[in-house]
């Protein structure tokens, strides 16, 4: 992790911090886990896990060397897949206090420090390569799938969606639609 950016601590109080984000490659790489155990704050510092993000990290985006899923990986490889997502959110889920449900097609966009960030889609998107509420739950629940409730916060990432698209009545209700079967099928409440 040498030369790499250092989050500017903003400000603290009550025993809770706030950073500054990096956004790019340093929170894409394998290294993160190590970052959070060297900093070793675990009631202070904690992960905010975004689905469409966090899919990148399986795939090298911006960590090529971390990559966890072959490079041209087969997305018709469902077990593959959860293989991958599985071994990345057992390393960050003990850290992970907040939580983007959001849907990716295994694209970036982005522009300046955000150039490689994961592409946002819509709930039923066709091209999307999640299962929501599934894979939700590698986030939610520990390896043996009982829910852990340690993620404080949880709520829809759609960033990156046009204006038009936020005001569609369809858009809320599939995106409330897929909120509710995750939080129906990991216990949420």
């Amino acid at each position: 992790m040498a030369g790499a950016q250092v989050p500017i601590l903003l400000g603290h109080d009550g025993g809770r911090m706030l950073l500054a984000e990096i956004a790019g490659e340093d929170l894409y790489a394998a290294e993160l886990p190590l970052l959070m155990e060297m900093v070793n704050r675990p009631k202070t510092l904690g992960f905010q896990a975004d689905m469409a993000h966090t899919l990148l990290f399986t795939m090298g985006y911006n960590a090529p060397d971390d990559r966890i899923l072959p490079e041209n990986f087969d997305w018709s490889d469902k077990k593959g897949l959860d293989e991958g997502l599985k071994t990345m959110t057992r390393a960050l889920r003990p850290w992970t206090i907040d939580f983007h449900v959001a849907q990716n097609d295994a694209t970036v966009k982005g522009s300046g420090s955000h150039d490689k960030t994961g592409r946002h889609c819509l709930p039923h998107d066709p091209d999307g390569k999640l299962d929501i509420v599934r894979h939700a739950g590698f986030w939610l629940e520990d390896d043996s799938g009982t829910p852990t409730r340690a993620v404080q916060h949880i709520c829809w990432d759609g960033c990156m969606f046009p204006n038009a698209t936020m005001t569609e009545q369809k858009t809320w209700d599939d995106i409330l639609g897929v909120m509710v079967a995750v939080r129906d099928a990991h216990g949420w409440d």
